[in-house]
């Protein structure tokens, strides 16, 4: 086979006798000068995507990862709102504050929070064009479940705080279940600005008071968190969904200088 060497700038390339230039090791001046912008743009646009979605991927399970506790204190509170004095017949008879007895703190911010966490943290591992945009739309539909069950139990919860527990009281007929330490306009501000009444006015049951602030606050505090934390999700899937569009156009196409024939 005969060899022949062309100058290509001044570079020697070696040329063999079919006319075909096996391997080029180095480029001139020229040719590097010529495309710049088809190496910048594949480089920086595959970079830009794989850190944006493993941002996206991050977020989804730091969030999924935080949501679990909180999930499980406002089931716990809510749990053990139901049993005062750690006693059942109170719930059996209907003697347990009202908000306590809807259990959003089980199924709100309990069952389908965990149920959000869980889808979090599986689509953080998705990958593939198609698939990180479909998962980032069900991503922002389990967000926005998630902000209205945490935030029906947020509320509740801060509603359920400011009425005061229902327990057996003092009144001028004799002992009587209700609501004794509600706001009332033109008596009391509240239970929770006075805390003489706190011991005083609920026979039934003991420390009904002090259980009822303590837990209801907690439910309301992680509640409140998690409607925080979903809120920001939803935005996050939305960054999801538009990073996912760029994973199909950032494709790279070979270069024609660089092809082998």
């Amino acid at each position: 086979m005969s060899k022949k060497v062309l100058m290509l700038g001044m570079l020697p390339v070696p040329i063999y006798g079919n006319g075909r230039v096996l391997c080029v090791r180095q480029e001139s001046s020229v040719s590097l000068f010529l495309r710049p912008t088809q190496l910048d743009c594949a480089s920086v646009g595959s970079s830009s995507s794989s850190s944006g979605q493993m941002c996206v991927s991050r977020c989804l399970q730091c969030v999924g990862i935080s949501l679990v506790p909180m999930a499980v204190v406002c089931m716990l509170s809510n749990t053990l709102l139901l049993l005062p004095e750690l006693k059942i017949h109170f719930l059996l008879e209907g003697h347990v504050t009202r908000e306590a007895t809807w259990a959003t703190g089980l199924w709100g911010s309990g069952f389908l929070v965990l149920l959000g966490a869980r889808a979090f943290v599986r689509s953080s591992r998705t990958s593939g064009c198609c698939a990180v945009r479909t998962e980032m739309l069900c991503q922002g539909v389990y967000s926005c479940v998630c902000v209205l069950a945490a935030g029906t139990c947020c509320l509740f919860s801060a509603t359920g705080l400011s009425r005061g527990p229902l327990c057996l009281h003092n009144t001028t007929s004799g002992p009587t279940w209700g609501v004794p330490l509600r706001p009332l306009p033109d008596h009391h501000a509240g239970y929770l600005y006075n805390k003489t009444l706190w011991s005083g006015v609920c026979l039934e049951p003991r420390g009904v008071v002090q259980w009822n602030v303590v837990l209801f606050s907690l439910m309301g505090a992680a509640s409140g968190l998690q409607t925080i934390l979903c809120g920001a999700n939803i935005l996050n899937s939305l960054l999801g969904l538009i990073l996912g569009q760029g994973f199909c156009h950032n494709k790279v196409s070979p270069v024609s200088g660089h092809r082998g024939s």
